[in-house]
């Protein structure tokens, strides 16, 4: 047996491992909660727990953790041991179905929104069966949901399992009126590509901004940037690719399906991607690979930077979602097949999606808002923040054909013609790609391509599960009661197609026409997180996760506030480290060098030598200087005037209106200083030096 093949999944606890350590009857009733939904049986929790307990102090395990994914963008985790105390003073190794099933975190640290007083600690873990318990460091880990004492959910995976019940609910319905009456439920799938850059570690120990805040707040740019193309799918340097080697072995250990790598476009910037997953299964295990990812990095002596925007010039990070959904017979209900035109049923999931994007446009927008986000989209190297659906020649012309009423013409696949006679023949796709779209039809999946690197993908699947659940259950209202079934689904998905072909957009979303065309469609521009989040409690979006389960009111407003106060601190911690930087490191460098140059001025000046260079750049680093001076006075003001704001949705666009505008002046002039003094007493590593370190 091959290494990878020996090693995948030895860490998990996973379907292979619990057919071979459970009795018979009581894996049959756990696969019944896994695969079919039903309710777990504490007495199979018990017999479950000794299993997993027992296989893990095999594997090494001395402790146990609910690992949970609360409202703060990253992992939880508390640990507890095995042993317990025997009344002869010596120990035993137990884990019960209780402990398995429940665990009881101190809530009051985690973000709630207001749901409770900070006072109120209680709160509950609850285990997830649907994914698979794993050992990592020397700890077995058992994916859990969390929720507050008063049962609100203060966590990502509780709203997923949510809406991913909702949507396979809607779809089977639609399913059963095509005769599918063996589909039981409908999963949806997600590969998530995930990008980031890698940085040498000495480097990186002396830029302050990066290790307070994941980006540079300064920094000119370097002579050399992603002009030349030559990083992307160039050659991989042996020191990250022996990073890539022993971060895949750690990723297949735990069962994570790590498949693509490659270098992206800017330099020290690079990708992976996995194989597809459920999406609560993709959602954890992404989780996992950002950790990995950093703690890898560190065994090789360098850093791993996640931020969507770590280096201004240079292209930021996103997280590409391939999005698809499947039946538990295992069919695709995205895939075209040989004939999409006379493929109703994928018609009327594709014009499912198509409305539900149109239709909650803002909410998929919300689910990708971030402060970082914010520096990408539209930048011209990420999706523009407008929300359109890119379909590609052939499904666009389909769609067309349907809307004239004429029968579709199309040529089907044909072979690609190089002029080379030695080159095998192959087929051309029916349709490009868009790398400028934010949500593109890719063969048999929708990208949805706006995801920041950083981003949990949970969020921006519960919102795209719900649209879609709500449209299907809109579409099988209208068809369930009609006589003629092929008829009523003609007309239905061309009545979609009229009233929301204004989302399709297959050019490129760079352009400033799009952006004026948008306008004319009626499509929405949301350009910052406080104006998108500005969205989230609207009737409209209220109602539609509240029917489906996915939130309450409590919750819905939780995480208004939630997400308002979270990029209000995070540009608050970033212009208190500006403030930090400039003072203690750039204003005093400004300063000696600018006197050094005086001295030696005075000194060549009396001794008849041409001192013109000398006086013009003290006079520049002069006035550089005094300008940033003046910019830190106001951005101390700004911060100190948000502590009068109560609001969070208020004191979110106090800070896009105020204060990020003061930042990028204030960098902008010391950038410009940074140009005009020598490299040997520039306090701080430059552009050059972190995109080049690792060599």
């Amino acid at each position: 047996m091959d290494k990878v093949t020996s090693i995948f999944g030895e860490n998990v606890f996973n379907e292979t491992t619990m057919k071979a350590r459970l009795p018979k009857e009581t894996y049959k009733q756990l696969m019944k909660t896994i695969e079919g939904g039903e309710k777990l049986d504490p007495s199979v929790a018990t017999v479950v727990a000794n299993a997993m307990k027992d296989w893990a102090i095999e594997k090494g395990a001395t402790h146990f953790t609910h690992w949970f994914q609360p409202l703060t963008g990253v992992t939880a985790e508390k640990h507890d041991s095995f042993i317990q105390p025997t009344k002869d003073g010596g120990i035993i190794m137990e884990f019960s179905g209780k402990e398995l099933v429940q665990g009881e975190p101190d809530a009051s640290s985690f973000p709630s929104g207001g749901i409770r007083a900070t006072f109120e600690a209680r709160g509950y873990t609850a285990w997830d069966p649907t994914s698979y318990a794993f050992i990592k460091d020397g700890t077995l880990c058992i994916p859990t949901a969390f929720c507050s004492y008063t049962g609100e959910a203060l966590d990502k995976k509780t709203p997923l399992l949510r809406s991913m019940e909702a949507i396979s609910k809607q779809a089977v319905r639609v399913l059963h009126l095509f005769g599918n009456e063996d589909v039981t439920s409908v999963k949806t799938t997600v590969g998530p590509e995930q990008e980031y850059f890698l940085v040498d570690k000495s480097v990186y120990d002396k830029r302050p901004d990066l290790i307070y805040t994941g980006r540079t707040l300064f920094g000119a740019k370097a002579p050399k940037g992603q002009e030349l193309e030559d990083h992307y799918f160039g050659m991989i340097k042996p020191r990250v690719q022996a990073f890539m080697k022993d971060l895949n072995e750690e990723l297949w250990k735990l069962g994570i399906l790590a498949k693509t790598e490659h270098n992206e476009v800017a330099p020290a910037q690079h990708e992976l991607a996995p194989i597809f997953s459920t999406t609560n299964l993709a959602c954890d295990h992404n989780q996992i690979t950002m950790e990995m990812m950093r703690k890898v990095a560190s065994r090789h002596g360098m850093v791993c930077l996640l931020h969507e925007k770590p280096f201004a010039g240079v292209n930021g990070s996103g997280k590409h979602n391939n999005w698809s959904i499947s039946t538990n017979t295992g069919k695709n209900l995205l895939d075209p097949g040989a004939t999409p035109f006379q493929n109703a049923q994928f018609l009327l999931f594709l014009s499912a999606v198509i409305k539900a994007v149109d239709d909650y446009q803002d909410l998929l927008r919300i689910s990708v808002a971030s402060a970082g986000n914010d520096h990408r989209l539209g930048a011209n190297e990420a999706p523009p923040a407008i929300i359109s659906i890119f379909l590609g020649d052939e499904l666009t012309a389909i769609l067309d054909a349907l809307e004239a009423g004429v029968a579709y013409g199309g040529k089907g696949k044909e072979k690609m013609q190089i002029g080379v006679t030695v080159l095998p023949d192959f087929n051309k796709d029916t349709t490009d790609r868009n790398r400028t779209s934010p949500f593109a039809f890719t063969g048999n999946k929708f990208e949805f391509r706006s995801l920041g690197s950083n981003d949990s993908i949970a969020c921006c699947n519960i919102m795209l599960n719900t649209a879609v659940a709500e449209v299907l259950s809109q579409f099988a209202d209208q068809l369930e009661g009609a006589k003629d079934l092929t008829a009523a689904v003609h007309d239905l998905v061309l009545k979609t197609i009229k009233e929301h072909k204004r989302i399709i957009f297959n050019g490129n979303g760079y352009s400033d026409e799009w952006v004026k065309e948008a306008e004319k469609r009626g499509l929405m521009n949301l350009k910052t997180t406080p104006e998108a989040l500005a969205h989230l409690c609207d009737k409209k979006n209220a109602d539609v996760l509240k029917k489906h389960g996915v939130f309450n009111d409590i919750e819905l407003k939780s995480r208004y506030e939630i997400y308002n106060e979270n990029y209000s601190k995070i540009i608050n911690i970033e212009a208190l480290t500006m403030i930090d930087m400039t003072k203690k490191l750039y204003l005093p460098v400004a300063a000696s060098y600018g006197k050094t140059l005086a001295d030696s001025a005075a000194v060549k000046s009396g001794l008849g030598v041409d001192v013109s260079y000398e006086s013009d750049l003290v006079k520049n680093i002069g006035k550089l200087t005094a300008s940033i001076y003046g910019k830190v006075q106001s951005l101390e003001k700004a911060v100190v005037e948000v502590k009068s704001i109560d609001e969070a949705d208020k004191l979110a666009v106090y800070f896009k209106d105020n204060v990020i505008s003061i930042m990028g002046e204030l960098r902008a002039n010391v950038d410009e200083l940074e140009g005009l003094i020598p490299a040997t007493e520039w306090p701080v590593p430059s552009y050059g030096d972190l995109l080049f370190s690792v060599r």
